[in-house]
């Protein structure tokens, strides 16, 4: 294993405290518990927005607190779920009166703890709360680490599109509703050419030969729906878009976001290349590309692959997608 690193152990407690301090002017960081906050905090009587989960897929999560996304985030340990008390103590923090929205990848500890969380808040607390279940990988109906589908990158675009809505005054029910939608109109496909290395285990997750690819692989490593040959980027992408198209996917005249995500070691000369093919693609079914985002938002540690993630989108979606953000991971409009 070649990492820079000083210890496994440090490994997370390092990173923060050196993200913390690179964007100081937008973030700080509380150590006990650990979670991410915006500077300044949030404003008076805006929805508070809270997600988190575990390390090794930044940006994701804590690359996106700040202006027009999340309010905190919370990272666990390198692919293990954030603890119900990290999330208790974020949402006491951030809680500016018109209540808290947690939105969760679909992975059974992010899910468990997250309740925990959500249910001793509503007992301490008179403010309202309410979750946004993200889970919009195609590849599987069910795992070993998740109940149904899991959640992967388009939890970017639901974080987006809320944050913007909540940045403008959405009520909570309202942001929990868009974020359901937002959510349904996604769907992700991901594919690895290597495995990634998890530093307390020192070694792969799992092995590939020279020729083969992970087909629909998870964000942890999780097993994909089959292993194949290594093939071209165009039909690599032809398969993945067919996978998100074939059952509640877009259909020829809708306008979609098209994300390609990068899961950690890949060039972003190749993901711009499956953009290209992917593209293509889309406009051959008679989709209208409305908004595109190419480069590493939810990633797997060091894994060379890719994701693709299509939204279908409207004027509303597209509204909130254009807003002003600004945080570490992502900054238009300001």
């Amino acid at each position: 294993m070649k990492k820079l690193i000083n210890s496994v152990d440090n490994v997370l407690n390092e990173s923060l405290r050196g993200f913390g301090a690179a964007h100081s002017d937008i973030v700080s960081v509380n150590w006990e518990p650990k979670f991410v906050q915006r500077a300044g905090g949030t404003a008076k009587g805006k929805v508070a927005l809270i997600s988190g989960g575990g390390s090794g897929h930044e940006p994701l999560h804590a690359g996106f607190v700040g202006q027009g996304m999340l309010d905190a985030a919370c990272p666990g340990e390198v692919f293990t779920s954030s603890t119900p008390d990290q999330m208790l103590a974020a949402a006491q923090a951030v809680d500016a009166g018109a209540g808290v929205l947690f939105i969760v990848k679909n992975y059974s500890g992010d899910v468990m703890n997250f309740e925990m969380a959500a249910e001793m808040y509503g007992e301490m607390h008179e403010g309202e709360q309410a979750t946004v279940l993200t889970n919009d990988d195609v590849a599987v109906e069910d795992s070993l680490f998740t109940q149904g589908r899991r959640g992967v990158a388009g939890t970017v675009i639901v974080e987006k599109i809320v944050g913007a809505a909540a940045e403008a005054g959405a009520d909570l029910a309202t942001c929990k509703a868009l974020g359901e939608r937002v959510n349904a109109a996604s769907g992700t496909m991901g594919v690895a050419l290597t495995s990634c290395t998890v530093p307390a285990a020192g070694k792969p997750t799992f092995e590939l030969a020279e020729d083969e690819m992970e087909m629909g692989v998870g964000i942890h490593g999780e097993p994909g729906r089959r292993r194949v040959k290594l093939m071209e980027a165009d039909a690599l992408a032809a398969e993945m878009i067919e996978a998100i198209c074939k059952e509640d996917g877009p259909r020829s005249g809708d306008p979609v976001l098209l994300l390609v995500n990068g899961m950690g070691g890949t060039p972003l000369m190749e993901l711009y290349l499956v953009y290209d093919a992917a593209r293509r693609l889309c406009e051959e079914r008679g989709l209208t590309i409305a908004r595109s985002l190419v480069g590493d938002y939810c990633t797997s540690l060091d894994m060379a692959g890719c994701s693709i993630t299509l939204t279908k989108v409207g004027d509303e979606m597209l509204g909130y997608w254009d807003a002003p953000v600004h945080t570490a991971a992502l900054r238009w409009g300001v």
